[in-house]
């Protein structure tokens, strides 16, 4: 059962292109915001479609290829965990994040799936 804690899987949409850092360490981080839509009928039978953005934090390799192959919009499945995180910013307001941590990502979208097959990608 302890695969199953902190466990977060979202399919949605690229708010825009991933943006990527090279840390002193050498490692790379990618950072991007995705939108996830639920839909639902109200009380007078009225479609609803909520809209949530999650903020997503990728390393390494993952982010190189959201990079290389994705754009704003790009349709994307993600499975991470959450992570909260706290700061100061320049004003000495403590403010609060929570992201999730991405492990794995799949591409999709019919662009995608053309671009798999062409590049040979293990996704």
């Amino acid at each position: 059962m302890n695969a199953l804690r902190n466990k977060v899987q979202l399919i949605g949409h690229l708010g825009a292109k991933v943006e990527l850092k090279t840390l002193e360490s050498g490692k790379i981080v990618g950072n991007v915001n995705i939108a996830t839509n639920e839909s639902y009928k109200n009380q007078k039978g009225e479609k609803i479609t909520e809209t949530t953005w999650h903020r997503l934090v990728i390393w390494g390799k993952n982010a190189e290829i959201l990079d290389k192959y994705t754009d704003k919009g790009s349709e994307i499945a993600v499975e991470g965990k959450i992570s909260n995180r706290d700061y100061t910013d320049n004003d000495g307001v403590k403010r609060y994040i929570t992201e999730i941590v991405v492990n794995e990502i799949l591409l999709m979208g019919e662009k995608t799936a053309k671009l798999n097959q062409e590049a040979d990608l293990p996704f």
